[in-house]
This record gives structure tokens, C-alpha cells and sequence, in this order.
């Protein structure tokens, strides 16, 4: 079995953890490799390839970060379909399936003890008011923000699903999630938490001046539409899994749909979505 290893740097304890897990491959004799741009920042022993020939070497993606270099790390992966273990070297890491303290068990992933998730994944297009494609972005793993720019006002969206209005929103924003992304920014906003194992797709407004407020959760197979008024002013932006924002061009319309395309997730214990949800927002509690 052979690893790629994806660590993101810019996390305090990346490197450290990155180097357990260097100590203990190598003591168990087993092949992994490192993405070309890493070269320099670990021994020049240690083995590099370009990411895609990293991707298509490894049988398996192991990132070392927290949920945001888990998700790039699983955009990557599942486009070479190969499943993704999360290591956490940040905070909460709800994505993670392994702590930095539990090293050990990569012996079970050795050993092919493991289990995989699939978790459902979102596209989405941007056409302008002529229908020209302005912008596509697949395999989005936790959400897909539409919200007001740098100024502080509300905007107008107009939400449909298949065709069907749904309602105006006059509001800062609005999220729309894959069932993983229910546990990040759309709960944040006050949205539900979602099985990954129900395959949905939810939308959360923020900070809407209406009575309507709540989330609502569509049919995964639904296609949403969300229309930016010709008259809109304001700026607004989309966001995809926390990337950097574009702006979006008044008249444009969003469609947002299911991917064909699902992350695999490997999970090496045995706790549960809600063992995991309890103790990841302990950590929040005061």
C-alpha cells in the first residue's frame, strides 16, 4: 500500500505530526511520497512527484491539517478516486479521522482494518443574464456561499428549486451545504446538523430581515437556482468551500446541483457521526 502526503504547513503542529507519521512508515517499511512543491521543507531522502503523479502513484490520500487542508486534500483525491484519511493538526477537524496523538493507528490503515464514507459533493455553474457560462466549480465538499462584498448591506436573491420559487432573500446571504458542510459555517448561521449519511442538500440564510429564516433541506437530487436581480446594486460574491470569493455580476444566475462525483472518507475507529459531534462542540462549550 503506498501514501501520498498532503501536510499544510501553515498549521502549528503540521510539521511535527508529519514527521510522526515519516518515523512511523518507516519503521513499518511502508512507501509514501510527498507533492513536489513540499521539496526542501522535508529531507531530501524523502521521495517527491508532481501532484498528479503523486495522486495517481498513492492508493491512498492522508492529509495533515485541519478541515480546510482535509477538504482541498479530498477535491484532489476524489477526482483520481482514491479515499482520503484526515489527520488533525488544528483545531476541531471535524473531517478528521485520526488525532495527532493517535498515530498508532495507522496500523490499522496498514492493516486495511478501516471502513470508507462517502460523502455527497456539490456543483455549481454561473451564467450571466445571456446564459454564458461565467464559472463552474465541481466537487465542492462542505458549502457554496452567495453573500454580500465588502459593503455592509443586504442583497436580494431569488431562490428556486427545479423550477419552483422558493422565496426572496433579503439578507446578507445565503449557504448552501452538502450534509458534511452542516457541521460548519451553516451551523454557525444557525442551520440544522445533517447525517452525512442522508443525502440532502441544505440552505441556510444569514442574517435574513424576514420572519423566514429558517434552513430548509432539499431532496439531494434537487437543482437549485439562485437569481441575482438585474437591478442589484450591491456587490455581491460566491465562495466555494471557503476559497476566495469572485464577484458575481448582477442578472447572473447559480445553479447548484449534486456532483456525479462522491469523497470517499476512510474511518479507522469506531465512533460514531454523533460520538464525533458531541466531542468536537465539547471543545466549544464554556
Amino acid at each position: 500500500m503506498k501514501f501520498a502526503l498532503l501536510p499544510n504547513l501553515t498549521r502549528k503542529n503540521a510539521r511535527e505530526v508529519t514527521l510522526k507519521v515519516c518515523d512511523f512508515f518507516k519503521e513499518n517499511n511502508v512507501e509514501y511520497c510527498f507533492e513536489e512543491s513540499l521539496r526542501g521543507e522535508f529531507s531530501d531522502s524523502e521521495r517527491y512527484l508532481p501532484e498528479n503523479e503523486l495522486l495517481d502513484f498513492a492508493d491512498i490520500i492522508i492529509a495533515i491539517g485541519g478541515d480546510g487542508s482535509i477538504i482541498h486534500a479530498a477535491k484532489k483525491a476524489c477526482k483520481y478516486s482514491k479515499a482520503v484519511l484526515g489527520i488533525n493538526a488544528g483545531n476541531l477537524a471535524f473531517m478528521a479521522g485520526v488525532e495527532n496523538n493517535e498515530i498508532e493507528l495507522l496500523k490499522e490503515l496498514i492493516n486495511g482494518n478501516y471502513k470508507t464514507d462517502k460523502r455527497m459533493l456539490l456543483d455549481v455553474k454561473i451564467y450571466d443574464r445571456s446564459e454564458k457560462l461565467l464559472f463552474a466549480e465541481d466537487c465542492c465538499v462542505n458549502d457554496i456561499v452567495i453573500a454580500r462584498g465588502q459593503m455592509i448591506k443586504m442583497i436580494r436573491l431569488n431562490v428556486s428549486c427545479d423550477g419552483d420559487r422558493i422565496n426572496e432573500y433579503y439578507a446578507d446571504g445565503i449557504i448552501i451545504s452538502t450534509p458534511t458542510g452542516t457541521t460548519a459555517y451553516s451551523l454557525s448561521a444557525g442551520g440544522p446538523v445533517v447525517d452525512p449519511k442522508i443525502k440532502s442538500i441544505v440552505l441556510t440564510p444569514i442574517c435574513t430581515h424576514s420572519l423566514f429564516s429558517r434552513s430548509i433541506i432539499f431532496d439531494s437530487d434537487s437543482q437549485l437556482c439562485v437569481k441575482i436581480p438585474d437591478e442589484e446594486k450591491e456587490e455581491i460574491c460566491i465562495s466555494c468551500d471557503g476559497d476566495e470569493s469572485i464577484i458575481i455580476p448582477s442578472g447572473s444566475k447559480i445553479v447548484i446541483e449534486k456532483s456525479k462525483t462522491y469523497a470517499d472518507f476512510i474511518r479507522i475507529k469506531n465512533d460514531s457521526f454523533i460520538d464525533v459531534l458531541n466531542s468536537k462542540l465539547a471543545q466549544r462549550r464554556v
